[in-house]
Protein backbone atom coordinates (compact mmCIF):
# COMPACT_ATOMS: atom_id res chain seq x y z
CA UNK A 1 0.00 0.00 0.00
CA UNK A 2 2.81 2.39 0.81
CA UNK A 3 6.10 3.18 -0.81
CA UNK A 4 8.13 2.96 2.34
CA UNK A 5 7.72 -0.75 3.04
CA UNK A 6 7.12 -2.49 6.36
CA UNK A 7 8.58 -0.62 9.29
CA UNK A 8 9.96 -3.71 11.00
CA UNK A 9 10.70 -6.49 8.48
CA UNK A 10 11.75 -9.95 9.51
CA UNK A 11 15.09 -9.90 11.31
CA UNK A 12 17.24 -12.13 13.49
CA UNK A 13 15.34 -13.39 16.51
CA UNK A 14 17.86 -12.15 19.09
CA UNK A 15 16.86 -8.73 20.41
CA UNK A 16 19.29 -6.30 22.04
CA UNK A 17 18.66 -5.37 25.65
CA UNK A 18 16.69 -2.27 26.65
CA UNK A 19 18.55 0.93 25.88
CA UNK A 20 21.14 -0.77 23.68
CA UNK A 21 19.57 0.44 20.42
CA UNK A 22 19.33 4.00 21.73
CA UNK A 23 23.00 3.96 22.76
CA UNK A 24 24.06 2.38 19.46
CA UNK A 25 22.32 5.07 17.41
CA UNK A 26 23.80 7.80 19.60
CA UNK A 27 27.26 6.43 18.78
CA UNK A 28 26.30 6.16 15.11
CA UNK A 29 25.17 9.79 14.99
CA UNK A 30 28.38 10.93 16.67
CA UNK A 31 30.46 8.95 14.19
CA UNK A 32 28.58 10.29 11.15
CA UNK A 33 28.92 13.86 12.40
CA UNK A 34 32.68 13.35 12.72
CA UNK A 35 32.88 12.21 9.10
CA UNK A 36 30.25 14.48 7.49
CA UNK A 37 31.11 18.02 8.50
CA UNK A 38 28.68 20.90 8.13
CA UNK A 39 25.76 18.74 7.00
CA UNK A 40 23.81 18.13 10.21
CA UNK A 41 20.48 17.96 8.38
CA UNK A 42 21.78 15.34 5.96
CA UNK A 43 23.10 13.16 8.79
CA UNK A 44 19.82 13.43 10.69
CA UNK A 45 17.67 12.66 7.66
CA UNK A 46 19.85 9.68 6.78
CA UNK A 47 19.31 8.29 10.27
CA UNK A 48 15.57 9.01 10.03
CA UNK A 49 15.35 7.11 6.73
CA UNK A 50 17.26 4.18 8.22
CA UNK A 51 15.03 4.08 11.29
CA UNK A 52 11.83 4.50 9.26
CA UNK A 53 12.65 1.95 6.56
CA UNK A 54 12.33 4.65 3.91
CA UNK A 55 14.29 5.99 0.97
CA UNK A 56 16.03 9.35 0.72
CA UNK A 57 16.39 11.79 -2.19
CA UNK A 58 19.21 14.30 -1.64
CA UNK A 59 19.58 17.39 -3.80
CA UNK A 60 22.51 19.75 -3.77
CA UNK A 61 25.57 21.01 -5.67
CA UNK A 62 28.56 18.70 -6.19
CA UNK A 63 31.10 18.17 -3.43
CA UNK A 64 28.81 18.42 -0.40
CA UNK A 65 29.47 14.93 1.01
CA UNK A 66 26.32 13.29 -0.36
CA UNK A 67 28.23 10.20 -1.51
CA UNK A 68 30.45 10.28 1.55
CA UNK A 69 27.40 10.22 3.86
CA UNK A 70 26.02 6.90 2.62
CA UNK A 71 29.52 5.40 2.45
CA UNK A 72 30.16 6.40 6.06
CA UNK A 73 26.85 4.80 7.04
CA UNK A 74 27.94 1.61 5.26
CA UNK A 75 31.19 1.67 7.26
CA UNK A 76 29.23 1.98 10.51
CA UNK A 77 26.51 -0.64 9.91
CA UNK A 78 27.02 -4.31 9.09
CA UNK A 79 25.52 -3.92 5.63
CA UNK A 80 26.55 -4.27 2.00
CA UNK A 81 26.98 -1.04 0.03
CA UNK A 82 26.78 -0.46 -3.71
CA UNK A 83 27.10 2.74 -5.72
CA UNK A 84 25.38 3.00 -9.10
CA UNK A 85 26.33 5.90 -11.35
CA UNK A 86 23.23 6.74 -13.38
CA UNK A 87 23.95 7.67 -16.99
CA UNK A 88 21.82 8.02 -20.15
CA UNK A 89 23.06 4.67 -21.52
CA UNK A 90 22.20 2.71 -18.37
CA UNK A 91 19.84 -0.26 -18.88
CA UNK A 92 17.36 -1.77 -16.41
CA UNK A 93 19.39 -5.00 -16.36
CA UNK A 94 22.39 -2.99 -15.16
CA UNK A 95 20.42 -2.47 -11.95
CA UNK A 96 18.39 -5.62 -11.54
CA UNK A 97 20.67 -8.22 -13.08
CA UNK A 98 19.72 -10.63 -15.85
CA UNK A 99 19.56 -14.27 -16.86
CA UNK A 100 22.97 -15.38 -18.13
CA UNK A 101 23.27 -18.42 -20.39
CA UNK A 102 25.81 -20.98 -19.19
CA UNK A 103 26.81 -23.14 -22.16
CA UNK A 104 28.55 -25.74 -20.00
CA UNK A 105 25.23 -26.43 -18.26
CA UNK A 106 22.91 -25.56 -21.14
CA UNK A 107 20.79 -23.45 -18.77
CA UNK A 108 20.13 -19.83 -17.84
CA UNK A 109 21.13 -18.64 -14.40
CA UNK A 110 20.16 -15.34 -12.82
CA UNK A 111 23.08 -13.01 -12.19
CA UNK A 112 22.14 -10.53 -9.47
CA UNK A 113 22.59 -6.82 -10.11
CA UNK A 114 23.73 -4.07 -7.76
CA UNK A 115 20.27 -3.59 -6.23
CA UNK A 116 20.76 -6.80 -4.22
CA UNK A 117 22.65 -4.89 -1.55
CA UNK A 118 21.51 -3.26 1.69
CA UNK A 119 22.56 0.33 1.04
CA UNK A 120 22.30 1.71 -2.49
CA UNK A 121 23.61 5.03 -3.74
CA UNK A 122 21.76 6.02 -6.93
CA UNK A 123 24.10 8.81 -8.01
CA UNK A 124 22.55 11.48 -10.25
CA UNK A 125 19.35 9.50 -10.62
CA UNK A 126 17.82 12.00 -13.03
CA UNK A 127 20.44 11.19 -15.68
CA UNK A 128 18.95 7.75 -16.40
CA UNK A 129 16.04 7.18 -18.82
CA UNK A 130 12.51 6.25 -17.78
CA UNK A 131 12.94 2.45 -18.06
CA UNK A 132 15.82 2.48 -15.60
CA UNK A 133 13.90 4.72 -13.22
CA UNK A 134 10.95 2.31 -13.45
CA UNK A 135 13.18 -0.63 -12.52
CA UNK A 136 14.35 1.24 -9.45
CA UNK A 137 10.73 2.14 -8.67
CA UNK A 138 9.72 -1.52 -8.37
CA UNK A 139 12.67 -2.26 -6.12
CA UNK A 140 11.85 0.67 -3.82
CA UNK A 141 8.11 0.03 -3.70
CA UNK A 142 7.83 -3.76 -3.76
CA UNK A 143 11.18 -4.76 -2.25
CA UNK A 144 11.67 -7.24 -5.07
CA UNK A 145 13.15 -7.55 -8.55
CA UNK A 146 11.23 -9.05 -11.48
CA UNK A 147 13.14 -10.54 -14.40
CA UNK A 148 11.02 -12.38 -16.91
CA UNK A 149 8.50 -14.52 -15.05
CA UNK A 150 10.58 -14.75 -11.88
CA UNK A 151 10.67 -12.42 -8.88
CA UNK A 152 13.55 -12.15 -6.44
CA UNK A 153 13.20 -10.61 -2.96
CA UNK A 154 15.58 -7.90 -1.84
CA UNK A 155 17.31 -7.91 1.58
CA UNK A 156 15.16 -6.97 4.62
CA UNK A 157 17.48 -4.01 5.24
CA UNK A 158 17.22 -2.04 2.01
CA UNK A 159 17.76 1.71 1.70
CA UNK A 160 18.12 3.74 -1.48
CA UNK A 161 19.74 7.16 -1.26
CA UNK A 162 19.44 8.96 -4.59
CA UNK A 163 21.20 12.20 -5.46
CA UNK A 164 20.33 15.01 -7.86
CA UNK A 165 22.48 17.90 -9.03
CA UNK A 166 20.31 21.06 -9.30
CA UNK A 167 22.91 22.94 -11.33
CA UNK A 168 23.15 20.85 -14.51
CA UNK A 169 19.82 20.09 -16.15
CA UNK A 170 21.08 19.36 -19.65
CA UNK A 171 20.67 15.72 -20.63
CA UNK A 172 18.57 14.85 -17.59
CA UNK A 173 15.28 12.99 -17.21
CA UNK A 174 13.16 14.61 -14.47
CA UNK A 175 11.69 12.06 -12.11
CA UNK A 176 7.93 11.63 -12.56
CA UNK A 177 5.59 12.25 -9.63
CA UNK A 178 5.01 8.52 -9.08
CA UNK A 179 8.73 7.96 -8.68
CA UNK A 180 9.20 10.94 -6.38
CA UNK A 181 6.36 9.73 -4.17
CA UNK A 182 8.32 6.55 -3.40
CA UNK A 183 10.97 8.56 -1.61
CA UNK A 184 10.09 9.06 2.01
CA UNK A 185 12.11 12.30 2.25
CA UNK A 186 13.57 14.88 -0.10
CA UNK A 187 16.46 16.69 1.58
CA UNK A 188 18.34 19.68 0.25
CA UNK A 189 21.93 20.40 1.19
CA UNK A 190 23.90 23.62 0.75
CA UNK A 191 27.46 24.87 1.04
CA UNK A 192 29.10 24.92 4.52
CA UNK A 193 30.37 28.10 6.14
CA UNK A 194 34.02 29.17 6.19
CA UNK A 195 34.81 27.63 9.59
CA UNK A 196 33.42 24.26 8.50
CA UNK A 197 35.37 24.46 5.24
CA UNK A 198 38.57 24.73 7.28
CA UNK A 199 37.57 21.62 9.25
CA UNK A 200 36.88 19.76 5.99
CA UNK A 201 40.34 20.67 4.74
CA UNK A 202 41.90 19.37 7.97
CA UNK A 203 39.92 16.13 7.72
CA UNK A 204 41.04 15.64 4.13
CA UNK A 205 44.69 16.10 5.18
CA UNK A 206 44.37 13.53 7.96
CA UNK A 207 42.80 11.04 5.54
CA UNK A 208 45.62 11.62 3.06
CA UNK A 209 48.16 10.88 5.80
CA UNK A 210 46.37 7.74 6.98
CA UNK A 211 45.60 6.71 3.37
CA UNK A 212 41.98 6.06 4.35
CA UNK A 213 39.09 7.85 2.70
CA UNK A 214 36.81 7.28 5.70
CA UNK A 215 38.02 6.17 9.11
CA UNK A 216 36.05 3.13 10.31
CA UNK A 217 34.17 3.34 13.62
CA UNK A 218 35.33 1.50 16.71
CA UNK A 219 32.34 -0.83 16.46
CA UNK A 220 29.91 -1.56 13.62
CA UNK A 221 26.19 -1.67 14.33
CA UNK A 222 24.45 -4.96 13.59
CA UNK A 223 21.35 -5.18 11.44
CA UNK A 224 19.56 -6.73 14.42
CA UNK A 225 20.12 -3.44 16.27
CA UNK A 226 18.53 -1.48 13.42
CA UNK A 227 15.45 -3.72 13.47
CA UNK A 228 15.27 -3.43 17.26
CA UNK A 229 15.27 0.35 17.00
CA UNK A 230 12.46 0.22 14.45
CA UNK A 231 10.38 -1.84 16.84
CA UNK A 232 11.02 0.63 19.65
CA UNK A 233 9.88 3.52 17.46
CA UNK A 234 6.52 1.85 16.94
CA UNK A 235 6.02 1.92 20.72
CA UNK A 236 6.29 5.71 21.01
CA UNK A 237 3.13 7.55 22.03
CA UNK A 238 1.37 9.38 19.21
CA UNK A 239 -1.55 11.27 20.73
CA UNK A 240 -4.80 11.71 18.81
CA UNK A 241 -4.35 15.51 18.45
CA UNK A 242 -0.88 15.05 16.91
CA UNK A 243 -2.17 12.33 14.57
CA UNK A 244 -5.03 14.61 13.53
CA UNK A 245 -2.52 17.42 12.97
CA UNK A 246 -0.58 15.24 10.53
CA UNK A 247 -3.79 14.33 8.70
CA UNK A 248 -4.83 17.99 8.58
CA UNK A 249 -1.49 19.05 7.07
CA UNK A 250 -1.78 16.51 4.29
CA UNK A 251 -5.48 17.18 3.72
CA UNK A 252 -4.79 20.91 3.45
CA UNK A 253 -2.60 20.24 0.40
CA UNK A 254 -5.64 18.72 -1.35
CA UNK A 255 -8.38 20.96 0.03
CA UNK A 256 -6.62 24.20 1.01
CA UNK A 257 -9.67 26.53 0.89
CA UNK A 258 -10.44 26.49 4.64
CA UNK A 259 -6.83 27.35 5.47
CA UNK A 260 -5.37 29.61 2.80
CA UNK A 261 -6.58 31.29 -0.38
CA UNK A 262 -2.98 31.45 -1.57
CA UNK A 263 -2.52 27.70 -1.26
CA UNK A 264 -5.63 27.13 -3.36
CA UNK A 265 -4.13 29.34 -6.07
CA UNK A 266 -0.63 27.88 -5.81
CA UNK A 267 -1.23 24.14 -5.62
CA UNK A 268 -2.18 22.12 -8.64
CA UNK A 269 -1.92 18.73 -6.91
CA UNK A 270 -1.63 17.75 -3.28
CA UNK A 271 0.17 15.06 -1.33
CA UNK A 272 -0.74 11.37 -1.33
CA UNK A 273 -1.47 9.24 1.77
CA UNK A 274 2.19 8.22 1.66
CA UNK A 275 2.99 11.74 2.82
CA UNK A 276 1.05 11.25 6.04
CA UNK A 277 2.80 7.93 6.67
CA UNK A 278 6.19 9.52 5.95
CA UNK A 279 5.51 12.40 8.34
CA UNK A 280 4.40 10.07 11.13
CA UNK A 281 7.35 7.73 10.73
CA UNK A 282 9.82 10.59 10.43
CA UNK A 283 8.38 12.36 13.48
CA UNK A 284 8.59 9.13 15.47
CA UNK A 285 12.23 8.70 14.45
CA UNK A 286 13.11 12.28 15.42
CA UNK A 287 11.46 11.87 18.83
CA UNK A 288 13.26 8.55 19.40
CA UNK A 289 16.62 10.05 18.44
CA UNK A 290 16.01 12.75 21.06
CA UNK A 291 15.31 10.01 23.63
CA UNK A 292 11.65 10.93 24.06
CA UNK A 293 8.81 8.43 24.34
CA UNK A 294 6.21 10.65 22.65
CA UNK A 295 5.82 12.51 19.36
CA UNK A 296 5.37 16.28 19.60
CA UNK A 297 3.93 18.79 17.09
CA UNK A 298 7.47 20.17 16.78
CA UNK A 299 8.66 16.78 15.47
CA UNK A 300 5.92 16.91 12.85
CA UNK A 301 6.84 20.45 11.82
CA UNK A 302 10.53 19.55 11.61
CA UNK A 303 10.03 16.61 9.25
CA UNK A 304 7.09 17.98 7.20
CA UNK A 305 9.15 20.04 4.69
CA UNK A 306 11.28 17.06 3.67
CA UNK A 307 8.24 14.77 3.51
CA UNK A 308 6.12 17.19 1.44
CA UNK A 309 8.32 19.29 -0.88
CA UNK A 310 8.63 16.57 -3.55
CA UNK A 311 4.97 15.56 -3.32
CA UNK A 312 3.41 18.95 -4.11
CA UNK A 313 2.76 20.04 -7.69
CA UNK A 314 2.82 23.82 -8.00
CA UNK A 315 0.62 25.52 -10.60
CA UNK A 316 2.40 26.92 -13.66
CA UNK A 317 1.10 30.44 -12.99
CA UNK A 318 2.41 30.31 -9.44
CA UNK A 319 5.78 29.04 -10.67
CA UNK A 320 6.01 32.02 -13.02
CA UNK A 321 5.57 34.25 -9.96
CA UNK A 322 8.46 32.52 -8.17
CA UNK A 323 6.34 30.27 -5.94
CA UNK A 324 8.00 26.94 -5.09
CA UNK A 325 6.96 23.82 -3.21
CA UNK A 326 9.04 25.22 -0.35
CA UNK A 327 6.81 28.31 -0.30
CA UNK A 328 3.72 26.10 -0.17
CA UNK A 329 5.05 24.08 2.77
CA UNK A 330 5.90 27.26 4.68
CA UNK A 331 2.39 28.62 4.08
CA UNK A 332 0.90 25.29 5.08
CA UNK A 333 2.73 25.15 8.40
CA UNK A 334 1.81 28.71 9.20
CA UNK A 335 -1.91 28.25 8.44
CA UNK A 336 -2.80 24.80 9.79
CA UNK A 337 -3.16 25.14 13.58
CA UNK A 338 -0.96 22.88 15.67
CA UNK A 339 -2.30 21.18 18.82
Amino acid sequence: MTGTGPLAPSAPAARPTDGAAQAAFARLRTYLRSQILGQEALVERLLVALLSDGHLLVEGPPGLAKTRAIKALAHAVEADFQRVQFTPDLLPADLTGSDIYRPEEGTFRFQRGPLFHNLILADEINRAPAKVQAALLEAMAERQISVGAASYPLPPLFLVMATQNPIEQEGTYPLPEAQLDRFMLHTRVDYPDRATTLKVMALARSEAISQREIAPPAQRMSQAMVFAARREILGLTLSDPVAEYIAALVDATRRPEPYSVQLRQWLRWGASPRAAIAIERGARALAWLEDRDFVSPEDVQAIAPDALRHRLLVDYTAQAQGVTAESCVHELLSRVPAP
